[in-house]
């Protein structure tokens, strides 16, 4: 079975109605991004922090997943599929992808402020149990912080992208510019053969780069033009 690997961004979760980080204006609901998405913006007032992330939760158990990430679940039929995502929510899960890398962290998950990544200490929530009260604690004594990469940290899931990346017989880009690092490097662990398609509506320059085609669509229509795309390569070969 052929390898996809899908490389989804903001793009993605707009249609569904989820905004996430991606303004000019530096603002994320209305919230300066330094004040709630940041390491300092967490040591400064965590309370404000935990209590806006308290508020996205809310908007997202009521978000509804779009075509593009039912479109994507159903590849699944026909080929191994990873999803790495730079977005925080839980759309693709919802949608029912079931290998999914989160580049930035994951808004239904908490953890340890001073050991992220230590999965003794990660809590799973639920719509019923996703409310935390500021100054709870972790297992490990430390306060509990959203699972989510702060502006400024390191990205530790870029390792693991870029692994499933050098595996893909197809890679699909969509929703996201070439311009987000670290992401966008993950094109350079692509194999030179390997066919790379990059859905978004707005222009991108892909000319340092071959066998790219660019879909000028949003994620759901993308999808469906990718399905087409992907019908004939498989007739070709």
């Amino acid at each position: 079975m052929k390898k996809i690997v899908f490389l989804t961004g903001a793009g993605m979760s707009v249609e569904s109605g989820f905004k996430t980080f991606r303004g000019n204006d530096g603002l994320w609901e209305n919230y300066p991004v330094e004040k709630v998405a940041s390491h300092e913006g967490w040591e400064k007032d965590p309370t404000l922090v935990t209590n806006f992330y308290n508020m996205l939760r809310r908007k997202l158990w009521d978000t509804k997943t779009n075509d593009g990430h039912k479109l994507i679940k159903k590849k699944k039929k026909e080929y191994d599929v990873t999803v790495i995502t730079q977005n925080v929510d839980n759309l693709h899960e919802k949608a029912g992808s079931s290998k999914v890398i989160h580049l930035h962290g994951d808004l239904t998950k908490v953890c340890s402020s001073i050991n992220p990544y230590n999965s003794k200490y990660i809590q799973q929530l639920t719509p019923e149990h996703s409310h935390i009260t500021p100054e709870t604690k972790a297992g490990d004594g430390s306060l509990l912080r959203p699972f989510i990469v702060f502006f400024g940290e390191s990205v530790p899931m870029i390792e693991p992208a870029a692994e499933e990346t050098q595996k893909a017989d197809i890679f699909v880009i969509i929703g996201t510019s070439l311009n987000v690092y670290p992401a966008a490097g993950l094109i350079q662990y692509c194999s030179p053969e390997v066919p790379i398609y990059i859905i978004d509506p707005s222009p991108i320059k892909t000319d340092n780069y071959h066998n790219i085609k660019h879909i000028e669509m949003g994620a759901s229509d993308g999808m469906k033009e990718l399905m087409k795309e992907l019908k004939l390569l498989k007739f070709l070969k």
